[in-house]
């Protein structure tokens, strides 16, 4: 479903990819892992478009969109959640859900509205509410929920739990791990905490400098003590 190969970026004069290639495969989730500095964040912002790739190429279900402009990716079936939960803080919780939709069928929305409403109950409770009233993990969901507006074939998540309570952390990912089961959304997820991230994933990447160390089944990874200890520190 998602492809990257030979994916190399640089910023004047440090190259921040070098060579990246994995696949992620459809109907699960691939957790990108790696220390501060890594090249996580770069290869989100490569492959959304955000950011220009000095070489290599990006396939999202069998198209080549490596070129692709950032504003075209939710039409091609690419949703990105950058670190950060993004909100427009002087928006109801229900205008910043609309945008994520705009060039979908009116009707088509107000469905999706109200699935992500069940999927988030919260925002439901929260509706008419501004998202500048909304707590950390509130607008983390709301994010999630706005990129989802999209019908993405492809979610690429950055650092989704960073600074949130164990609590919302476990239920944003048991959700996400719902939709990967249910609607067989593809989900690449970048995470600093990486005992979490492969918990619910199904294949793990291990970045460092820029270069895949391995990809392995996610489970093999957790099993790895020398490979844990010398790259996702625990």
């Amino acid at each position: 479903m998602f492809d990257v190969r030979d994916l190399t970026t640089s910023y004047g004069p440090v190259r921040a990819l070098d060579g990246v290639s994995f696949t992620a495969r459809e109907g699960e989730v691939t957790a990108v892992l790696g220390a501060n500095g890594a090249g996580k964040t770069t290869l989100l912002r490569t492959a959304s478009g955000l950011v220009r790739a000095e070489r290599g190429q990006v396939r999202l279900d069998g198209r080549d969109v490596t070129r692709a402009p950032a504003e075209d990716m939710a039409r091609l079936g690419l949703a990105h959640v950058p670190e950060g939960r993004g909100v427009i803080t002087e928006l109801t919780v229900e205008e910043n859900l609309r945008l994520g939709g705009l060039h979908r069928p009116a009707r088509a929305r107000r469905a999706d509205v109200e699935r992500i409403c069940g999927l988030f109950p919260v925002l439901g409770e929260r509706y008419d509410a501004t998202a500048h009233v909304l707590s950390g993990g509130e607008r983390q969901m709301l994010v999630i929920g706005r990129a989802l507006m999209a019908a993405p074939k492809v979610l690429l998540l950055d650092e989704p739990s960073l600074g949130l309570a164990p609590r919302i952390v476990t239920q944003i990912f048991d959700l996400l791990r719902s939709l990967v089961a249910s609607e067989g959304l593809t989900v690449v997820l970048v995470e600093q905490n990486a005992r979490s991230a492969l918990s619910i994933a199904d294949v793990g990447v291990v970045l460092n400098l820029g270069k895949v160390v391995v990809q392995d089944e996610a489970a093999a990874l957790a099993a790895d003590e020398k490979l844990r200890h010398a790259y996702l520190g625990f």
